[in-house]
């Protein structure tokens, strides 16, 4: 089971509303999936900080709004980005579900390359040409910012521990090396959005690197920045929250997908 065979009907309801709105647009070569919970604050300035173009490829921005919709979807379409809502409107479905959504949508709409960014402004959006050139060039098919090879401005011990042990632990699962297994900044081909199962509505950078891997197709890792969050607090909960969330996930798509190794 891929993505494209996932039947949630609040996901087909929703693909139905945006095309209702849209039509069938053509997106771009590159499509940007920002997943946004509640980001009025942070979502403009990210946006705005988003190239219309990577080598000279064109872009697109595809803003997914999950939960109430609390003024993001008006600022997104003011500056230029197509604006699809989960329908989750009681409550909030989760960045996996959201981005899943990004990610049906855009590959149903004609992207090649897919780029996941967080409306947080914790990433920063000039970074995602050093990730989409190896996908250019053919040399990998999945793409990972990583704040170990680059820089981590942000100054939770913890958490910064969580990402090392969890790195380890997919190097292990994997046979391949990872340097950070959380970064909110990838890039990859539209075939791997595809064919990687993804069924967790919130902690979903994990089951998609890992799916990939064990899938066979091709990881890298890039320098990338993590900044300080400047708005809004995180809502993936607590530092042992978060590990525990975390960890089962790894443990459940590894279990399985482990055959596919």
């Amino acid at each position: 089971m891929s993505l494209l065979t996932e039947n949630d009907p609040l996901e087909v309801a929703a693909i139905a509303e945006f095309r209702q709105v849209y039509g069938a647009p053509a997106f771009k070569s590159i499509t940007v999936i920002v997943p946004a919970y509640r980001e009025v604050a942070s979502v403009g300035q990210v946006l705005r900080e988003i190239p219309e173009a990577v080598n000279d490829r064109p872009v697109t921005v595809l803003v997914v709004v999950d939960g109430p919709d609390d003024g993001t979807s008006t600022i997104a379409r003011a500056l230029g980005a197509y604006v699809c809502a989960t329908g989750r409107h009681a409550g909030q479905g989760g960045q996996g579900a959201a981005l899943r959504l990004g990610y049906r949508l855009a590959i149903a709409h004609g992207a090649s390359f897919l780029v996941t960014l967080d409306a947080d402004g914790q990433y920063d959006p000039a970074e995602m040409s050093s990730l989409l050139t190896p996908l250019f060039a053919g040399e990998a098919d999945f793409v990972s910012g990583s704040r170990r090879l680059g820089r981590d401005e942000t100054t939770d011990r913890f958490r910064s521990l969580g990402v090392d042990v969890f790195a380890r632990v997919l190097s292990a699962l994997t046979g391949r090396k990872v340097t950070d297994p959380a970064f909110g900044l990838r890039a990859m081909t539209a075939q791997v959005a595809g064919a990687v199962t993804l069924q967790q509505p919130q902690y979903q950078a994990s089951e998609l690197l890992l799916g990939a891997a064990l899938r066979g197709f091709r990881i890298a890792e890039r320098p990338a920045t993590m900044r300080k969050r400047t708005a809004a607090k995180s809502r993936k909960g607590g530092n042992f929250v978060y590990g525990y969330r975390f960890s089962r996930v790894i443990l459940a798509t590894w279990w399985r997908d482990r055959h596919l190794r």
